[in-house]
């Protein structure tokens, strides 16, 4: 249906219409607008919000956990849904926002083209019409004028008093009027033919001819929205399959979520290597006391004492220590041992199974870099080969500082390897021969109690089972042979004190305040009974007698040649 033959009288309306037109596309444009910046803002803070919860740690201290692991992948999907969602909002400012702004400015121009040409042949009809009222007007007064000269002519004539000059005169009058009334007709009638083809041209030419142009634009804008509704929805479709992957894959990270890995990894993340305490003995008090008991009579004594086999006597105050000593394995480690005690680069510091495991890190890493200098090594040499059979590509001289610099670092390398390998082998062989003696103890004889170095940290003397006046020992003599102190793991019943294996020289002063721990001032020199058995802990003696445990940090140990085995 045309607007040109329909509302061929609906120019005022069709210039509001087309205006609506425009103004609804603007404000659709500005809806997408809106819509874009929603997505960018969301997509904003969906990668703020990841950052914040991204782990900022570095790359050996990342945990390992399969949960910690799912939601760093959680995370990573999340972080490329805001990505699709940035997509979703560059397309709709590309292909809608942008090309309806453009299509806007576009119609506002075409618009008013249409609507000029439209008061241009309004003004020029308007023009002819005002031409044919004019000739009309001139044509109806000078009738009129005519008709009063024709009247006044005939009274004149009529008249027998009027003279023969005032006769012609009103006949000359009347002949002009009536000859300017027929002029004005024929202007009349000129003028009426042409606004009347004028208006034919402007009603079924010019008229629809504008109006097909105004319903060419508003349509082409009816489909310019469609076409716009479509992009919108694109964009938002498009990006579908890829956002459908991020939520698999957040899925896919919540299955790989498990309990039993997570469970490994805390018992090998925080597993010590040490045996749990042995058995509390029974401390029988009543020893010294006279008892005569009849066969009837329920004695207290122990089995032992009953058959007539004389036991160890404790002392009450040294079992008293031991039992303190071993509430760091159920209780908080104290302050000073966590916080005094400096990282060691042989990791001494840490339990044995922790620094096993730091060890064998570090041997690969070693291993690794050692790798890359034999690598470069070989690729200098064959660099150099290639320079020394064609000179004119390199000096192969120049090569040779580069060659040395790497061997150096081999050797550095090698030397390091072997250090960590050493010290490797050393905790993998205490805690074997460990483990031997507590099975062998375990076999024979009850774990004795209190073989714990200080706050609960486990050691192989049994020794300790015996309280015995702490006596000061000479240094063993040449040429004679130098007590194995792992006897005392098995001959339970020996009260001879510890021999002295070493002595060491204090760093710094340690106050001693926990039960079985030794006081010492720095500078001062002690005696070595006991090495550390991986706990951090070294027992040692004073030129008083008076023995105990101190940190293995805190002194400067030299251990006697025939007793290094020991």
């Amino acid at each position: 249906m045309s607007w040109g033959t329909e509302l061929w009288d609906q120019f005022e309306n069709l210039d509001k219409h087309t205006q609506w037109g425009i103004d609804f596309l603007e404000r659709y444009a500005k809806f997408v607008k809106e819509r874009l910046d929603i997505e960018q803002n969301y997509a904003k803070q969906l990668r703020n919000l990841v950052k914040k919860y991204c782990p900022k740690r570095a790359k050996d201290e990342e945990p390992r956990f399969t949960s910690c692991l799912s939601f760093n992948s959680v995370l990573n999907e999340l972080n490329d849904y805001a990505g699709q969602r940035e997509v979703v909002a560059e397309e709709m400012a590309h292909k809608v926002y942008g090309e309806l702004m453009r299509y806007s400015q576009d119609l506002k121009a075409e618009r008013k083209h249409h609507l000029q040409e439209g008061r241009k042949a309004q003004q020029h009809l308007d023009y002819c019409w005002k031409q044919m009222e004019n000739s009309k007007r001139k044509f109806e007064r000078e009738c009129r004028e005519a008709e009063k000269s024709q009247i006044n002519y005939d009274r004149l004539d009529n008249d027998i008093n009027a003279t023969k000059s005032e006769v012609e005169k009103a006949k000359a009058q009347f002949y002009l009027r009536n000859h300017m009334a027929d002029e004005s007709k024929n202007e009349y009638a000129a003028q009426l033919q042409n606004f009347n083809a004028e208006q034919w041209k402007h009603f079924n030419n010019a008229i629809p001819h504008i109006f097909k142009n105004l319903q060419d634009m508003d349509e082409r804008r009816t489909v310019k929205l469609g076409e716009t509704y479509r992009s919108f929805a694109e964009a938002e479709r498009r990006v579908i399959p890829i956002i459908s992957k991020c939520l698999e894959g957040m899925v896919s990270a919540a299955k790989a979520v498990d309990m039993r890995k997570d469970s490994i990894i805390v018992v090998e993340s925080f597993k010590s290597g040490f045996e749990p305490p042995g058995d509390f003995p029974f401390e029988d008090f009543s020893q010294n006391l006279s008892r005569a008991g009849s066969d009837g009579t329920i004695s207290n004594t122990p089995k032992g004492d009953r058959e007539g086999t004389p036991g160890p006597r404790s002392d009450p105050k040294h079992a008293m220590s031991r039992t303190k000593n071993k509430l760091w394995l159920f209780g908080k480690k104290p302050k000073w041992s966590v916080n005094m005690a400096p990282s060691l680069e042989d990791f001494s510091h840490l339990p044995p199974e922790q620094r096993r495991k730091k060890l064998t890190l570090r041997i690969d890493e070693l291993s690794k870099e050692l790798q890359k200098e034999m690598d470069q090594r070989d690729a200098l040499n064959k660099m150099k080969d290639v320079y020394e059979k064609n000179p004119q590509m390199g000096d192969p001289s120049s090569l040779q500082p580069k060659i040395s610099e790497t061997i150096c670092n081999m050797e550095k390398l090698r030397s390091e390897i072997h250090k960590n390998e050493t010290w490797l082998s050393e905790v993998e062989g205490k805690q074997s021969s460990r483990g031997d003696r507590r099975h062998s103890a375990d076999n024979h004889h009850p774990t004795p109690p209190g073989r714990e170095s200080p706050e609960g940290s486990y050691t192989d003397d049994t020794s300790q089972e015996h309280h015995t006046p702490h006596k000061r020992p000479s240094p063993p003599q040449p040429g004679q042979p130098n007590p194995d102190p792992h006897e005392f793991d098995d001959e339970f019943d020996d009260d001879d004190p510890l021999p002295v294996i070493g002595h060491c020289k204090a760093l710094y002063s340690f106050d001693g305040q926990n039960e079985g721990t030794l006081v010492m001032a720095e500078d001062e020199v002690l005696y070595i009974i006991e090495e550390d058995k991986g706990d951090g802990w070294t027992r040692a003696r004073k030129q008083s007698g008076e023995e105990g445990y101190v940190p293995t940090s805190y002194v400067e140990i030299t251990m006697e040649k025939n007793s290094k085995g020991s």
